[in-house]
C-alpha cells in the first residue's frame, strides 16, 4: 500500500503565501505523475497541478502564474508553492500520486487533504 501525507495548510490573508508538502511511503517502485487537486465548499474536486516524473508541470487556468508545483523524487515528495493567494482558493488540498508498487501492480493513490483557507 501506499500512504500520502500532506501539510502545510492554514488561514492566510488575500495576497500571502503558502506551501503545500506531501509525503509519499510504502510500497513504492516508482512514481509517474504527482499532483494536486482541490475541493471547495459545494464544488467538484478540481485539478490544481501535475508534474510529471520528468518534470513537465501543468497548472489550471486559474492558478497559472501564481501556483509552481515541484517535486523531489530522492524523498518521494511533491510541493504546490502557493503566492498571490486569493479567498477564491479556499479548498481542501488533495495530493495524488501514480506509480508502481513492488509487486508490479499500477498504483494511485490519494492523501487525506489539508484545508487552506484564504481570508478576503
Amino acid at each position: 500500500q501506499v500512504q500520502l501525507v500532506e501539510s502545510g495548510g492554514g488561514l492566510v490573508q488575500a495576497g500571502g503565501s503558502l506551501r503545500l508538502s506531501c509525503a509519499a511511503s510504502g510500497s513504492i517502485f516508482s512514481i509517474h505523475d504527482m499532483g494536486w487537486y482541490r475541493q471547495a465548499p459545494g464544488k467538484q474536486r478540481e485539478l490544481v497541478a501535475t508534474i510529471t516524473s520528468g518534470g513537465s508541470t501543468d497548472y489550471a487556468a486559474s492558478v497559472k502564474g501564481r501556483f509552481t508545483i515541484s517535486r523531489d523524487n530522492a524523498k518521494k515528495m511533491v510541493y504546490l508553492q502557493m503566492n498571490s493567494l486569493k479567498p477564491e482558493d479556499t479548498a481542501i488540498y488533495y495530493c495524488k500520486t501514480e506509480g508502481s508498487s513492488w509487486s508490479g501492480r499500477p498504483f494511485a493513490s490519494w492523501g487525506q487533504g489539508t484545508q487552506v483557507t484564504v481570508s478576503s
